[in-house]
C-alpha cells in the first residue's frame, strides 16, 4: 500500500519537493530551509569515531543482506506474482533510480570551476550521465527498465513522476531531499558527497535483486558503484572526494558523516517499507484493496442509485478511502462476483466490459488486479474470502513530520537577497549557482536587455546566419564560415602583430570572460538536459572547457598560466577582489555577466543559448586563434590556450560542429508553420542569440537594451536600476 497516504496522500511534501527541485531554473531559498534540512541530517549522522571504511562496509553489508531478502520473494512467488512483484519493486525505487546521480548536477559553478574537488565531482557526474552519449545516463537506463515492464507512463519529465500514485510517498523522501540539496551546493557540498558515498557503497539497488533474474537490462549502469565510462570504480572516485573534505576540518567531516548517516538511515526505512509492500502485494486482496483506496474518491461521486446489501454503492466507496476491507467483503458476496472465476463474473463481463456502463473506467493494469483478486477468491466461502488483510500504514520514522515544513518554506515569499548595483557586483554574485529573487530578477532583466540590444537593426537579410533554417542543416554553412575565417587570416598574414603591451592588455581585459569559460552552458549540467538529444553535446562542451575533470587541461587554469608569464597574477575568480580589481575596465564585465546570467536559464532562453554557443565555438576557429598565436609567439608567451581551442573547436568533429548539430536537432523538431513556436519565429531567436556574442554597440542599440531591461517581466518585482554606464 502507499504507506504515507494517511498522512498527506499523493501530494505529499516529498513529492512537491521532488517536482520543484527537478526544475533547473527553480529558485530554492536558503535561510530556514537550509537549517531545517541540515538539522535533520545531523540528527542521524554517522558516528564520527568510525572510519569511512567501516561505514562503507556497513552500507555494503546491509545492501547484500537486503538483496537476499528480495531474492527470497522472487523464489517464493509464482510466475504471475513474480512479474507483479518486479513491477512494484522497480516502481518503488523509481524516484531514486531515474534521478541516479542528479544530486551532483551543480557541484561545479563559475566560481569554482578551476578547483580540484569540484572538478573531481564533475568527473564522477560525467560518468553518471554518460558524457558524450545521448540517453546514456544511469537514470536513462532505469527509464528503459521501466519501459520494459510497461511502467514508464509518468516517468518523463522527472517532475511528472511525483504524480504517479502507484509509488508510495516514502519513496520520494531520499531523492527529494538530495535534489533539494543539489540546488544549494554551497550550503550542502559535504553532505551531498557523504550521501553519494553511501549510495556508491550500497551499489546495486537491493529491491532490484528481485528483477535481475527476470529481466535483461544494463544492470552495471544501474549499479551505483560501477563507473559509467570504464574508469576507476565510482565508489573509489567518491571516496577520494570525501577524504579530501574530511581533511578540511571537523565541521566538514561532520557534514560528510551527516550526509552518509542520513542517507543510510533513510534507505533502510524506505527499503524496509518497500519490502513489506512487495511481500504483501503477492496477496491479490492487498492489491485490490489498494486499488479501491486509490479510486474511491472519484468513484464515490457516482453510483448513488446502486445498492449493495441495502446501502448505496457510493457510501461503500466513500468508506474505502479509510478502510476498503468492508467493501471488498460485500463485493465478494455480491452477484457481481463469481469467486474463483473472473471470466464469468458479471463485474468483468458486464459492468467493466466493452458494452458495460464502466467501460474504460479502469486501466489494463487495474483490470488485471481485479481479475487476479476474483480468481483468488475461494468459491467455498465467499464471505470469508472478502475479508482480506490490509497492512496498517507504516510509521514515518525518518523525518516525515520533521521535514513537513519544507513545503511551506518553498511556497513562502523568500527574502529578496542581495541585488547587484553594477556589472562588477553582479559578476561576483553570479559566481555561485544559488541566488535570491533580487539576483534572479536582475539577471532576467539583464538578459532581456542584452537580447533586445542584439536584435536592434536586425532583419532576415543581415547577420552571418542564414535568413532561414532549412532541413539541409548548418554543416555546409559552417564549412563556408570556416573558409571565410581562414581566407581573412591569410589575407592579413603579413600584417605586423600588435605591441607587447597591447597583447598583455587584451589578455587582462579578456580574463573576466576567459576565466569563466563555458559558463553560458552551466545550465546544461542539469540532470535532464545533460544527456538529452540537444543537451548531450552542450554538456560535453562544458566538460571539455573545464578540462574533463583534469586540472592540467582546465581552460581557466591554462589561461592563468599565460597571465602569469605576462607578470599578471589575479585574485581568485570567485572573490570580490577579482571583480573590483582596478586593472579591469568596467566594460570588460559586460559580456561575461551576460554569459553568467543567460546560463542560469537553459529552458527559458534555449534558442538564444544555442545561437550564442554556435557563435562562441566558431568565433576563433581558423582565424582569430591563429592570429592570437602569432602575437603570443612573437613575445615568447605560451600559445597553449589558443592552440587547444583551435583544435577542439574544429568544424568537423569539434565544438563548433557539435554546436551546429545541436541547433539542427532543435530546429528539426519544430513545426514549419507560423506562430511563436514555429521554425521561422524560433529561428529568429537563434539568430539573435548568435548575434548576442557581439551585439551592436551604438547608442540606439544600447538604448533599446536599457529600455527592455527596465520593463517589468514579472508581477511584483521591484525595478532594478542599472547604475553603471554601458550596461545593456
Amino acid at each position: 500500500m502507499h504507506d504515507d497516504a494517511s498522512v498527506e496522500g499523493a501530494d505529499s511534501v516529498f513529492r512537491r519537493v521532488y517536482a520543484r527541485s527537478a526544475d533547473p531554473e527553480a529558485s530554492i531559498p536558503g535561510g530556514d530551509l537550509v537549517e531545517l534540512v541540515r538539522s535533520e541530517l545531523r540528527r542521524v549522522a554517522a558516528d564520527p569515531a568510525r572510519s569511512l571504511d567501516e561505514l562503507t562496509r556497513e552500507a555494503a553489508d546491509w545492501s547484500a543482506a537486503t538483496a537476499e531478502r528480495f531474492e527470497a520473494i522472487d523464489e517464493a512467488a509464482c510466475r504471475d506474482n513474480r512479474r507483479l512483484a518486479v513491477r512494484r519493486a522497480a516502481l518503488g525505487w523509481a524516484p531514486l533510480g531515474v534521478a541516479s546521480g542528479a544530486w551532483l548536477q551543480w557541484m561545479t559553478s563559475p566560481g569554482n570551476a578551476d578547483a580540484m574537488l569540484p572538478l573531481r565531482a564533475l568527473a564522477l557526474y560525467a560518468s553518471d550521465i554518460g558524457v558524450g552519449r545521448p540517453g546514456a545516463a544511469r537514470g536513462g537506463v532505469y527509464l528503459d527498465l521501466l519501459r520494459h515492464i510497461h511502467a514508464s507512463e509518468y516517468a518523463v519529465p522527472l517532475a511528472r513522476l511525483a504524480g504517479d500514485t502507484r509509488i508510495a510517498d516514502s519513496a520520494f523522501r531520499l531523492p527529494a531531499v538530495l535534489l533539494l540539496m543539489s540546488r544549494r551546493p554551497d550550503d550542502f557540498r559535504p553532505e551531498i558527497v557523504g550521501a553519494d558515498l553511501c549510495l556508491r557503497a550500497v551499489g546495486f539497488p537491493p529491491p532490484l535483486a528481485i528483477a535481475r533474474a527476470e529481466i535483461r537490462a544494463d544492470w552495471s549502469a544501474i549499479d551505483y558503484s560501477c563507473a559509467g565510462n570504464g574508469g576507476a570504480p565510482a565508489t573509489q572516485q567518491c571516496r577520494v572526494i570525501a577524504d579530501a573534505l574530511i581533511q578540511d576540518g571537523p565541521e566538514s567531516k561532520g557534514s560528510v558523516y551527516a550526509g552518509f548517516g542520513w542517507a543510510l538511515a533513510t534507505l533502510r526505512e524506505t527499503v524496509e517499507s518497500l519490502h513489506a509492500d512487495v511481500t504483501a502485494s503477492l496477496d491479490p486482496g492487498y492489491a485490490m484493496a489498494e486499488l479501491m483506496g486509490l479510486r474511491a474518491r472519484e468513484a464515490s461521486v457516482y453510483h448513488g442509485q446502486v445498492m449493495l446489501e441495502d446501502r448505496p454503492l457510493s457510501a461503500w466507496l466513500r468508506d474505502c478511502r479509510g478502510d476498503p476491507r468492508p467493501f471488498l467483503a460485500v463485493l465478494a458476496r455480491s452477484r457481481l462476483i463469481k469467486p474463483g472465476n473472473s471470466a464469468t463474473s458479471p463485474l468483468v463481463t458486464g459492468m467493466i466490459g466493452e458494452r458495460g456502463p464502466m467501460f474504460r473506467i479502469f486501466s489494463p493494469d487495474d483490470l488485471a488486479v481485479i481479475r487476479r483478486w476474483i480468481d483468488a477468491l475461494p468459491s467455498s466461502s465467499p464471505v470469508a474470502a472478502g475479508a482480506v488483510t490490509v497492512p496498517a500504514a507504516a510509521t514515518h520514522a525518518v523525518g516525515q513530520h520533521r521535514l513537513a515544513p519544507l513545503s511551506g518554506l518553498l511556497a513562502a515569499e523568500p527574502p529578496p537577497g542581495p541585488c547587484p548595483t553594477d556589472t562588477r557586483g553582479a559578476y561576483h554574485l553570479l559566481m555561485s549557482r544559488a541566488g535570491g529573487p533580487a539576483l534572479d530578477n536582475w539577471s532576467l532583466r539583464y538578459v532581456r536587455g542584452w537580447l533586445a540590444r542584439s536584435r536592434y537593426g536586425v532583419d532576415r537579410r543581415t547577420g552571418p546566419l542564414p535568413p532561414h533554417w532549412t532541413t539541409e542543416g548548418l554543416r555546409p554553412w559552417l564549412q563556408a564560415q570556416h573558409d571565410r575565417h581562414s581566407n581573412e587570416f591569410e589575407a592579413s598574414a603579413d600584417a605586423p602583430p600588435p605591441s607587447r603591451e597591447a597583447v598583455i592588455d587584451d589578455a587582462i581585459q579578456t580574463a573576466p570572460l576567459t576565466l569563466i569559460d563555458g559558463s553560458w552552458l552551466q545550465g546544461f549540467t542539469d540532470y535532464e538536459l545533460a544527456p538529452s538529444e540537444i543537451g548531450f553535446s552542450l554538456f560535453a562542451t562544458y566538460w571539455d572547457e573545464l578540462g574533463n575533470g583534469e586540472p592540467r587541461l582546465n581552460h581557466p587554469l591554462i589561461y592563468r598560466e599565460v597571465l602569469h608569464e605576462m607578470g599578471v597574477d589575479l585574485p581568485p575568480t570567485s572573490s570580490l577582489e577579482f571583480a573590483r580589481w582596478p586593472g579591469f575596465r568596467n566594460e570588460s564585465f559586460e559580456l561575461p555577466v551576460y554569459w553568467l546570467c543567460i546560463g542560469r536559464y537553459p529552458r527559458t532562453f534555449l534558442p538564444e543559448l544555442l545561437g550564442l554557443n554556435l557563435a562562441m565555438e566558431l568565433s576563433g576557429v581558423g582565424g582569430a586563434y591563429r592570429r592570437a598565436r602569432v602575437a603570443l609567439r612573437e613575445y615568447g608567451f605560451s600559445t597553449r590556450f589558443v592552440d587547444i581551442h583551435n583544435t577542439i573547436d574544429n568544424v568537423a568533429t569539434g565544438h563548433s560542429a557539435w554546436a551546429a548539430d545541436a541547433v539542427d536537432t532543435f530546429m528539426s523538431a519544430l513545426p514549419d508553420s507560423s506562430g511563436p513556436s514555429s521554425r521561422p519565429e524560433v529561428w529568429e531567436r537563434v539568430r539573435t542569440g548568435y548575434r548576442s556574442l557581439s551585439p551592436p554597440a551604438g547608442p540606439l542599440a544600447r538604448w533599446a537594451g536599457r529600455r527592455a531591461s527596465r520593463t517589468r517581466q514579472r508581477s511584483g518585482t521591484t525595478r532594478v536600476t542599472v547604475a553603471e554606464r554601458g550596461d545593456a
